[in-house]
């Protein structure tokens, strides 16, 4: 075989890899059950893996003990059952202290054992080989994978990267499955009135106006408590309805300009010639249909805030504008002739990739950093799931209220299939979907969930990027220039761009020809 096919053979089988963990991705994603956890891994897992046995493990709160939370072999977690193993194990806590998969030889793993232990205490006869990788999504319950293989070395170099590419989709899966268990107890001798209760105590004992409690919304929290009392600029960046303008009013309402205005621009809602009128405002007659003085929203926003909402849609001219305004805090209304000094916090928000922007030449770099001195990164709602009956419980709320229905409430089946719903257009999507709901419902219970139309989730998933389907050269390209701009602009050599992506470097100049990336991309 000559260099040139094996780089082709090497660039397949890559691809191969790629399809086959968004295959396996995919496939648990859709799982919400022990029962359909257990066909995806016997099924689609155990042919790309060939493991014999397939195990995972959960910790209490505490963090002091595990339990065997899933194993492939149902006669071996029927034994396992209820049974608390010590978290430092010497294999437990050495996968959870490791960013890579841990390979333990069964030959010394009475030696290895520092207590007792589940890889122990199970039956290992001609397990030769045991393979740890660490599931850290909740920081309360982190778990560890772990495949037994009678054969050792069964997993290459390529079948080890795979399994770390399934690390998020499984604790993810871990995740909800243990969240939907806890509803199904908790409505297993009451209705979804206790959750809601429960939530409603949160909700009064918290005096923000951001609701939930998971770890991820408490991140957000804190970095808002950080940031509030100064008068840094803010970024915050975040998918299509998660909440990125209660996020700013929030900001502003624990500042020392919360006496004065917040001031929102929708940089994506205005047309492109009337921006600047509206940032800057204009004078009486100084272009046509200008017939009165118009005061803009910088000038509005003197001694407040001006939250710039989308500033990744703000067109390429008035982007060297803003940053003037930014530099100097000072502008000209359009057709005026006097400088009006401002005193303006400024915090910003969009949902697009600005540092892809900025390599596609669509936002300039200078402005880029001006705005994102204190970034801000709001989760979407698929990844705070646990937050899903507090926010319920306030669009019932609200909505009942509006609708005349006081009071209804969520049954545990309809919060049960909220919990698994993937939520593309995030809390936005929730809260239509409740108020649709409340319309709908014929008695005092909301028995089934009103979710988008097929056509609908299509327009929303243009914003949910877990499983958003791009073309595969679309998303090649995004990856080299990512890639090639980190490097600095190098191709070849040990700092460069096809060193990171372990392929010659002609491999790569070629692949950026076809793909029609050029220096002006990642070159200023």
């Amino acid at each position: 075989m000559d260099k040139t096919e094996a780089m082709l053979k090497s660039m397949q089988e890559r691809e191969r890899e790629h399809f086959l963990l968004l295959s396996l991705s995919t496939y648990l994603a859709n799982v919400s059950g022990y029962d359909e956890l257990l066909s995806v891994v016997n099924g689609e897992l155990k042919e790309s893996f060939l493991f014999d046995y397939f195990a995972i493990g959960t910790t209490n709160q505490e963090e002091k003990q595990y339990n065997l939370f899933f194993h492939n072999d149902p006669k071996i977690a029927g034994k396992n059952e209820g049974i608390k193993y010590d978290v430092n194990d010497g294999f437990f806590n050495a996968a959870l202290q490791s960013a890579e998969p841990v390979v333990f030889d069964c030959t010394f793993l009475n030696k290895k054992a520092q207590s007792k232990s589940f890889i122990t205490d199970i039956s290992l006869f001609e397990i030769r080989e045991v393979i740890a990788l660490p599931l850290q999504y909740h920081k309360n319950n982190p778990s560890v994978l772990f495949l037994f293989f009678k054969r050792p070395q069964t997993l290459d170099r390529n079948a080890l990267r795979l399994l770390r590419g399934l690390k998020m989709p499984l604790a993810l899966t871990v995740s909800n499955i243990l969240l939907l268990e806890k509803i199904e107890n908790i409505h297993e001798n009451a209705t979804a009135a206790d959750t809601f209760q429960t939530a409603n105590n949160q909700l009064e004992s918290d005096d923000s106006q951001i609701i939930g409690n998971s770890d991820a919304i408490q991140k957000v929290k804190t970095l808002i408590q950080q940031v509030a009392s100064s008068d840094s600029g803010v970024l915050i960046l975040g998918e299509s309805g998660t909440g990125k303008e209660v996020v700013a009013r929030e900001i502003h309402q624990n500042s020392s300009r919360r006496k004065e205005p917040m001031i929102k621009v929708n940089c994506a809602a205005i047309p492109v010639n009337l921006i600047e009128s509206e940032l800057f405002g204009h004078e009486k007659g100084s272009f046509t249909g200008a017939i009165e003085k118009r005061i803009g929203k910088f000038e509005l926003a003197h001694n407040g805030t001006l939250f710039l909402d989308e500033i990744g849609d703000l067109p390429t001219e008035m982007q060297t504008k803003l940053l003037r305004v930014l530099q100097e805090q000072e502008f000209e209304r359009i057709g005026g002739k006097k400088a009006i000094k401002v005193n303006v916090r400024i915090i910003a928000a969009t949902n697009r990739d600005l540092q892809l922007e900025m390599l596609e030449g669509r936002f300039r770099k200078d402005l880029f950093f001006r705005l994102n001195i204190f970034p801000i990164l709001i989760p979407p709602l698929r990844n705070r799931k646990e937050d899903i009956p507090e926010l319920c419980l306030h669009f019932v709320n609200k909505y009942a209220l509006n609708s005349n229905k006081k009071n209804i409430s969520l049954s545990a089946n309809a919060l049960k299939s909220m919990l698994h719903y993937s939520w593309p257009g995030n809390i936005r999507e929730l809260e239509h979907c409740l108020e649709r709901s409340i319309l709908l419902a014929n008695g005092s219970t909301i028995n089934e969930v009103s979710f988008l139309s097929e056509n609908e989730k299509i327009t929303a998933s243009n914003s949910f990027n877990e499983f958003h389907i791009k073309p595969l050269k679309e998303m090649e390209k995004e990856y080299i220039l990512k890639v090639i701009k980190m490097c600095n602009g190098r191709i070849s050599g040990p700092n460069g761009a096809a060193v990171k992506l372990e392929v010659p470097s002609t491999t790569l100049i070629s692949k950026m020809q076809k793909l029609g990336i050029k220096k002006k991309h990642f070159l200023e």
